[in-house]
């Protein structure tokens, strides 16, 4: 068929509502959690089956792939029709193109890396807050021109309002390129019938991407490369809502959060300052707040304990006033105290605060068991026990038996993870499986861990020029005295992307992100069992795909199964009244 005539029937099918389907162009998609790199054949069908709970995203892949290349792709939907006449608005989607970065060197330990093209930045179709089209730029969403024998895609989100009808909706996704080219993908989202919370039950703490992002292009307009942005409360804004919308912490402005000190030795939160953080954490959905460090008023905990506690009431009284019980008060005492310095400070420090009683807690980021040369036989650090309010220890540094003698205390446990340290666990970095960031959130809730937190505010790019070019990377001052940049962290800190590139002054989500989404999410569905009292049979699910920090279920299939699992429990539960 030659190049004039397959442009007709493209044309014609078009207005029919039909589809092409070119024996050099080929469409599939996917609905699991996992990457699709540019070397990677063609998958079989393109139509989509998902599910979903009232107040949660749904999302799926498209990909395509062509022997020779094919300009002016588009993807454009209609409104998804379910039950006696119910409407998913098209407006409830957000789209995205995948952008791709070629990645040579794998991360540090990665022995199954291979170099390809890794989707991670996603570029949106329109403006995250306002919805308008994105004006010219140096990246745009659509329309794409497909280079020949490499596989590329887009990423569908879709809302599910809290008032949606439970049942089934279907609709059209079509994919159209020039030359009269279209592939109708027919979708089928179920509803299920219950609502997630609006705010989340797992806490998290990522930092703040806007905050990181300041000190980011100051530094790059010092160094005259990129003017930094005009309007940093619209910055602000923007971030806040993207994390809203993935279910993690916005961090609230620092002035909210300022206690003045008064006469007499006293301090306090204004009431109006107050009523911000109350207006701030109602609308972005926060359950963890992080004040200042006491260090900032205080030299001498021990010396100075009437002025600690002084500063302490300020934060008591504030939480009395935002009457969100839910929000959690902690102060991030120290990172990973390596040093018997470290540790006679954690201990000062901590002591000092919980004897104060306050509804700040102390979070320091170390395991609940003492290393040897820690408090061991052969040190005289002794431990942090009594100094801790929220352990967090890595992924590989967790200890069930050890953080549930913590837990039996009333005492926290969160999670977190860095680099690659220790034994092989859910290492969060470009180039291993997409998977790793959805797992952690299945064993947290094994455990009885309630947190993660996450280091860098999600932005940190300074150690690449162009992160939409050659991926962010972290290389330790360590490796970088020693000259070895080969060992390396794709990705490791970042998150999210610079938006200037693709529009607008902000960030952009990544593939990474919307894994992390929905591993809250799931987070959640076991959250509800556990609230109807149906945590032994969602603990069989959890245990029948992770045994422990270091064995998983590596298939990405299964953890949509389990969740479908999860979902008619949850179902079941309210049906008959738990």
């Amino acid at each position: 068929m030659n190049r004039a005539i397959r442009y007709m029937l493209g044309v014609l099918l078009l207005h029919a509502g039909g589809s092409v389907a070119d024996t050099d162009w080929q469409v599939w998609t996917v609905t699991e959690t996992r990457h699709v790199l540019r070397s990677e054949s063609p998958g079989d069908g393109h139509a989509v089956r998902i599910a979903g709970a009232r107040n949660e995203w749904v999302s799926f892949q498209i990909l395509m792939r062509s022997d020779s290349p094919v300009g002016g792709v588009r993807v454009a939907a209609d409104d998804l029709r379910g039950p006696d006449g119910a409407v998913l608005p098209v407006s409830g989607a957000r789209l995205y193109r995948q952008h791709q970065l070629h990645l040579d060197v794998g991360t540090y330990r990665n022995e199954t890396f291979q170099p390809d093209g890794y989707p991670d930045p996603l570029i949106p179709f329109r403006h995250p807050v306002t919805g308008e089209a994105l004006g010219p730029a140096r990246f745009a969403a659509v329309p794409f021109d497909l280079a020949a024998d490499e596989t590329h895609g887009f990423w569908i989100d879709l809302y599910v309002p809290a008032a949606a009808v439970a049942g089934n909706y279907r609709g059209v996704y079509r994919v159209t390129a020039e030359g009269g080219r279209v592939v109708d993908i027919p979708l089928t989202l179920t509803v299920w019938d219950f609502t997630l919370p609006r705010t989340p039950t797992l806490v998290t703490a990522f930092g703040s991407p806007a905050q990181r992002m300041r000190s980011y292009y100051r530094e790059r307009a010092r160094a005259g490369t990129e003017a930094e942005p005009t309007d940093w409360q619209a910055v602000e804004v923007q971030c806040a809502q993207l994390l809203s919308e993935h279910r993690i912490n916005a961090t609230p402005p620092a002035e909210m959060l300022r206690p003045l000190a008064q006469d007499g030795g006293s301090f306090r939160i204004p009431s109006e300052q107050v009523r911000a953080l109350q207006e701030f954490v109602d609308r972005y959905h926060v359950n963890a707040v992080q004040v200042p460090h006491p260090s900032s008023v205080i030299d001498d905990p021990q010396g100075q304990r009437e002025r600690l506690c002084a500063w302490l009431a300020a934060f008591d009284h504030a939480a009395k006033g935002l009457d969100r019980p839910h929000v959690v008060f902690y102060t991030y005492l120290k990172d990973e105290p390596n040093t018997e310095e470290d540790y006679r400070y954690v201990q000062t420090w901590g002591r000092a605060i919980r004897e104060a009683e306050s509804v700040v807690q102390v979070l320091v980021v170390e395991q609940t068991w003492t290393e040897r040369g820690k408090g061991g036989a052969d040190s005289a650090w002794g431990d942090l026990y009594g100094a801790v309010d929220i352990w967090c220890p890595l992924f590989s540094l967790h200890r069930p038996d050890s953080a549930a003698k913590r837990r039996a205390l009333g005492e926290t446990i969160w999670t977190y993870t860095a680099l690659c340290q220790g034994a092989p666990t859910p290492w969060w970095h470009i180039d291993y499986p997409l998977l790793n960031y959805r797992v952690p959130a299945w064993m947290a809730w094994r455990d009885g861990i309630e947190g993660l937190l996450y280091w860098g505010g999600m932005s940190h790019w300074r150690q690449t020029d162009d992160p939409w070019v050659r991926a962010p990377i972290y290389i330790g001052r360590g490796a970088l005295q020693q000259g070895r940049k080969d060992i390396l962290f794709n990705g490791e800190g970042s998150l999210v992307y610079p938006a200037r590139v693709v529009g607008y002054d902000g960030v952009v989500p990544t593939l990474r992100l919307k894994a992390l989404r929905d591993a809250i999410e799931d987070y959640e569905y076991l959250a509800i069992l556990d609230r109807l009292g149906r945590s032994v049979q969602a603990g069989r699910i959890v245990r029948r795909l992770t045994e422990s920090w270091f064995q998983w279920d590596e298939d990405p299939a299964a953890y949509g199964t389990a969740r479908a699992e999860l979902a008619a429990l949850i179902v079941k539960g309210n049906a008959s009244g738990q």
